[in-house]
């Protein structure tokens, strides 16, 4: 009974829901308490509070603190003034014991007068102890840092807990986000890197704007890093530093529409008939002389036509097949040998009287005719493609399914991106992504804003169709997708892009942070404007790593799609120091403030603000001491000239 007078603070003033204010003992007033030899730290903004109602032990943690004047008691009942004023702590519901473990959620409300306690160091423990028991055993232990005010005190995780979740990272830059981010995968490949299950059945995918990752150890030396690279000339690439993603990304209607920016209703169906095109095609024996087949009909149908600006607008699109390379020169040799008769609107051989229609015969001698009978299929299958593309739109146009406005767009938009895409997809390769390693890099700092919207989107889908039918092969089978700067692809206010594109990119991975977890599909997202990114991702997310955040639109959104923050952990979000952060989530039962645990320095992301002193002074002996500035002057104001052309405007 003494040691709990000792803890004892104060009684229930008022129930508002969750909501409860203690009027605190006049003798518990003070900043710390000596318990069982030990000193306590008194209560304040950010403690925990135990109640006691009956048998049931309710924890609340202060909000706030305040005092108010008693002025239900006449003055004379007070032997001093300052009697009548009352501590009144503000807290907030956030669990309670259950056979000495600690529970979120609220089970019970606690009653007027009910008592409160300080807690014990092991009842602080109890309510920090954030490993859970999954199927009766408990979840491995991952050590990720310490409670920033009770050093004293670490912080654990559960490893299934928090890597079988979405998981997002928020801070300013400089606030240790990154940081964050490589150590808490650092710390999962330390511990299972050399497991053999761990190398079969996991696969990590790291999409990295910046090449804070890809460099050196930086979270594990047991990596593969493709370096995708738009500035260098294609010849000097290395097939290894391209995507071994293979020709199913280029003849997927999926995929294609990604590549293609399509729109739903008229681009996208046109891709669909294109792709069937070419499996219908490449399931004959001969598929060039299948093709060239379809080439020659469709000349003799443009040599048939009435339309003449339909038929020259095919014309051009024949060029794009035939004369691909401009070595050809179709058009001149079309009109060397043809023209339009504007009378009777139709095609006829020159220099032959009278100027009548073409026969069947004579369109078999034109020079179209003979070059589509030599047609042969390109060697990069990109150009395939693009190939396929106008040939389905010639035949569309020739029935009148589709009108050339609509689509040329797509196949523009796709034309423009092939020689970035040479550059970054291996399409040739039939090999894995992870093939070499179970943690695979994509380093986008020298790639090109195109590149950077597209593959990770791209990259994204092929993974998750994989892990689709790896998860249905083994429901061993886990893929986490980690994305550093997360807002440079979903972002909801980009105005670089048409709504279709944005609405497609965000659809994307919306899916994938709300149905990927039946597939073993896991996503971790690092940004530093949360604010940018769209709340139906944010909302999803189920463990949160919060570090300094200090614009308003950001903490607005951290707020407004975040539920498991408390006012004490909100209100900090400002002013965390660099290293610190919140972590508030399904792995941790309350949220708390920690400081991350350092890892070893060649772990550590290549990230690092620079020191500008440290290499201005670097070989200053060197210097001709007559090129110095004087002492004395160089950092002299403009206050000390008289002369106006000193003046610096």
């Amino acid at each position: 009974m003494l040691n709990d007078a000792v803890l004892h603070i104060g009684n229930i003033e008022s129930v508002r829901g969750r909501v409860v204010e203690v009027r605190v003992n006049k003798s518990k007033n003070s900043s710390h308490l000596l318990y069982d030899g030990q000193i306590v730290k008194g209560i304040s903004v950010g403690s925990y509070v135990k109640i006691l109602k009956g048998f049931e032990e309710l924890i609340g943690k202060v909000d706030e603190e305040f005092i108010t004047e008693d002025k239900l008691v006449s003055q004379k009942d007070y032997k001093q003034e300052k009697a009548r004023i009352k501590r009144i702590l503000r807290l907030s519901l956030i669990g309670y014991f259950e056979n000495r473990v600690f529970k979120q959620g609220v089970k019970e409300l606690p009653l007027i007068e009910n008592e409160a306690f300080l807690l014990t160091a092991e009842e602080f423990s109890r309510v920090h102890n954030f490993i859970k028991t999954i199927n009766g055993k408990p979840d491995e232990r991952l050590q990720i840092g310490v409670l920033s005010n009770e050093t004293g005190t670490p912080i654990g995780v559960g490893v299934n807990s928090l890597f079988a979740s979405h998981i997002g990272i928020f801070g300013n830059t400089g606030s240790g986000k990154s940081y964050t981010l490589a150590s808490l995968y650092h710390k999962l490949f330390k511990c299972y890197g050399c497991k053999l299950g761990f190398k079969r059945n996991t696969k990590f995918l790291l999409i990295d704007f910046n090449g804070e990752y890809s460099k050196g150890n930086a979270i594990t030396g047991h990596k593969k890093v493709f370096t995708l690279n738009t500035r260098l000339e294609l010849h000097k690439i290395k097939p290894e530093d391209k995507l071994p993603l293979g020709k199913e990304v280029l003849f997927n209607v999926e995929f294609l529409s990604i590549l293609a920016d399509a729109t739903e209703k008229t681009q996208k169906p046109f891709l669909k008939r294109t792709v069937e095109l070419f499996n219908k095609v490449h399931k004959k024996g001969d598929s060039v002389g299948y093709f060239r087949g379809i080439l020659k009909n469709q000349v003799e149908s443009l040599l048939l036509m009435s339309d003449k600006e339909k038929s020259y607008q095919i014309i051009d699109y024949f060029e794009q097949v035939i004369d691909n390379e401009g070595t050809v020169e179709l058009k001149r040799k079309f009109f060397e040998d043809l023209d339009w008769q504007n009378t009777n609107h139709h095609f006829y051989k020159r220099k032959i009287n009278p100027t009548r229609q073409l026969s069947v015969a004579q369109i078999r001698e034109t020079n179209i005719f003979k070059e589509a009978e030599n047609y042969h299929f390109p060697t990069n299958d990109i150009d395939i493609i693009i190939h396929f593309l106008y040939v389905q739109l010639i035949n569309d146009l020739i029935i009148n399914k589709a009108k050339n406005d609509h689509i040329i767009p797509a196949i523009n938009k796709l034309k423009s991106k092939t020689k970035d895409l040479q550059k970054v997809i291996n399409f040739d390769s039939e090999d894995s992504l992870f093939n070499d390693s179970n943690f695979v890099v994509l380093d986008l700092n020298n790639s090109n804003l195109i590149i950077k919207k597209t593959i990770p989107m791209l990259i994204a889908s092929v993974e998750y169709l994989h892990q689709k039918e790896r998860y249905g092969n083994s429901q061993k089978s886990f893929f986490n997708l980690i994305i550093d700067e997360a807002h440079n692809i979903l972002s909801y206010t980009s105005n670089r892009e048409s709504e279709t594109w944005k609405d497609y990119r965000l659809e994307t991975f919306e899916e994938i942070i709300k149905e990927g977890r039946k597939f073993g599909v896991f996503l971790t997202i690092a940004s530093q404007r949360p604010s940018d990114i769209s709340d139906t991702i944010i909302s999803q997310l189920h463990n949160y790593f919060l570090h300094r955040l200090i614009n308003n639109r950001d903490i607005q959104a951290v707020e407004r799609t975040i539920s498991y923050l408390d006012k004490v952990s909100f209100d900090a979000l400002p002013i965390l120091p660099t290293g610190s952060c919140v972590l508030a989530g399904l792995s941790a039962q309350v949220p708390v403030i920690i400081n991350i645990e350092e890892i070893p320095k060649k772990y550590e992301p290549y990230n690092k603000t620079i020191r500008p002193t440290d290499f201005w002074v670097e070989d200053d002996e060197d210097l001709d001491a007559d090129t110095m500035p004087n002492e004395e002057t160089a950092f002299s104001t403009n206050e000390e000239s008289d002369d106006e052309d000193d003046l610096p405007f």
